[in-house]
């Protein structure tokens, strides 16, 4: 094998370096995770066993189980069977543990029974970042994407999928029966074994069909018409993709868009986004550290209320409106043509026509003003704007935070274009290192765990990205 890169003899005795020290370089980002867990005090952050019991088999310290689970999580390696391998042959796992080697048992029940303590380290490393000084423009981004649960599609139901499941089988027996019959009329047509494989089927599906009606009854008292069994907190959630959906839950995240650390991130099994804007961005500026902050969201997170939470607690948004109304669509005039007059308390029309106050509602709890101008029905401009008698705006009493709300976002015109940069970046980063299975636990708790363990790990990396293993070690015992 002339002219090429040669290997050595398998036979040669060879050694590994004696000091485990002289496993991993000097810059090597496993040395950010030791010097990161050795300065927690996990007693305080809730682990349990942090304290050594009197009497007993001396257990595993927390911080070495927590070692393994930051390096995994930053390695892509998830399962606590995976992670057992790579404590038994992986030299950065060996050097970082000290040749410690729990088994998949162990490793498991750290993660399930210290759940809420491995979301305090996760925002510990938050404000670590923010001490830093990494999040000090104070402008992050806020979006929602839906991530699979271990429950297969199959096994979530809702009215619609549990009446089209009821006739499907309905349908498949009635197959079955035809051809039962046909085999009764023609004995000679139908082999036996044909006939005893029907019944087997009929049998089958019946029993099916009893189970599904035992399903029936417990959805008819589900508060959201909605049974998973195979993770009970997961939820059937649609996706852009028309026609199409998922199992599992909704990962909120609030990102800063200058360094594109995760600020802040929860777990929730509700499909749509429309409620947690306020939550969020509270969520958000407690990461922080309080003071100014802006927030930038996409179209999903618009709810007047929501939007007024925000201001009200002096945390600036911009979001656009959808546009749900089919006036633009049909070529008319939609409410962005009627202009408000503040000092009047009424709207000029397109037509230059006066639309005054007429009456108050309240509707869903929000209180909305109607206007309505009395030239309607002889406006030249009426095929264009209506086809009622009068065209009715209606105005919520706090629509002026909306309006100004939209001001900031004409003044800011690629503040959409930031937020799809920020976000959905790091939405599309944390996907590809969980794999097509994304959540590998079930129930809400653990997969807000399993997510806060990927979000340290992204916030590591990135950490490690901007300053490099010696500058974050330092900051890290500074």
């Amino acid at each position: 094998m002339k002219r090429f890169v040669e290997g050595k003899a398998r036979t040669q005795t060879t050694l590994l370096p004696a000091s485990l020290e002289d496993y991993v370089t000097d810059d090597n980002p496993v040395r950010a995770i030791d010097a990161f867990v050795d300065e927690l005090k996990l007693r305080e952050l809730g682990f349990e066993g942090a304290a050594a019991a009197d009497t007993g088999r001396p257990a595993y310290h927390p911080a070495t189980l927590l070692k393994i689970y930051v390096y995994g999580y930053l390695n892509r390696v998830q399962s606590s069977r995976r992670l057992e391998r790579e404590t038994q042959r992986n030299l950065e796992l060996i050097w970082l543990t000290g040749q410690l080697t729990p088994d998949f048992k162990t490793i498991a029940d750290f993660r399930r029974d210290n759940g809420e303590a491995i979301q305090r380290v996760c925002a510990e490393f938050v404000r670590l970042s923010r001490d830093i000084g990494l999040f000090a423009d104070g402008v992050v981004a806020v979006d929602g994407s839906k991530f699979k649960a271990v429950n297969n599609r199959d096994k979530n139901f809702t009215p619609r999928k549990l009446a089209a499941r009821v006739q499907q089988l309905e349908q498949s027996v009635a197959g079955y029966l035809a051809d039962l019959d046909r085999a009764d009329r023609q004995p000679n047509a139908v082999p036996a074994a044909r006939v005893d494989q029907l019944h087997d089927k009929i049998a089958t599906i019946r029993a099916k069909m009893a189970k599904l009606a035992e399903i029936d009854t417990a959805l008819r008292q589900a508060p959201d018409q909605q049974i998973s069994l195979t993770d009970p907190d997961a939820r059937s959630m649609a996706t852009s993709g028309r026609g199409t959906g998922i199992v599992g839950y909704n990962v909120q995240a609030v990102v800063d868009t200058k360094h594109h650390m995760i600020v802040a991130h929860d777990v929730v099994n509700v499909g749509h986004d429309r409620t947690q804007l306020a939550s969020m961005a509270r969520l958000g500026r407690a990461a922080i550290g309080g003071g100014a902050m802006t927030v930038l969201a996409d179209r999903g997170y618009f709810k007047g209320e929501e939007i007024l939470a925000c201001a009200r607690e002096g945390i600036t948004t911009l979001i656009p409106k959808p546009l749900t109304s089919n006036s633009k669509a049909e070529g008319r005039f939609d409410k962005r043509d009627f202009v408000y007059i503040a000092r009047r308390d009424e709207y000029r029309c397109p037509a230059g026509e006066r639309a005054i106050w007429r009456m108050t509602t309240v509707e869903k709890g929000m209180t909305l003003h109607r206007y309505w101008p009395s030239a309607c029905p002889t406006c030249r401009m009426k095929d264009r704007c209506t086809p009622s008698d009068y065209r009715r705006i209606t105005r919520w009493e706090h629509e002026q935070v909306l309006d100004d709300m939209q001001r900031r976002l004409d003044r800011m015109p690629a503040a959409a274009r930031l937020r799809r940069q920020t976000v959905e970046h790091t939405f599309g980063t944390l996907k590809a290192w969980m794999g097509s299975t994304h959540f590998l636990t079930k129930t809400l708790g653990r997969t807000r765990t399993e997510m806060s363990l990927h979000v340290l790990a992204y916030n590591l990396k990135r950490a490690l990205q901007i300053f490099g293993t010696h500058t974050l070690i330092a900051f890290i015992r500074a």
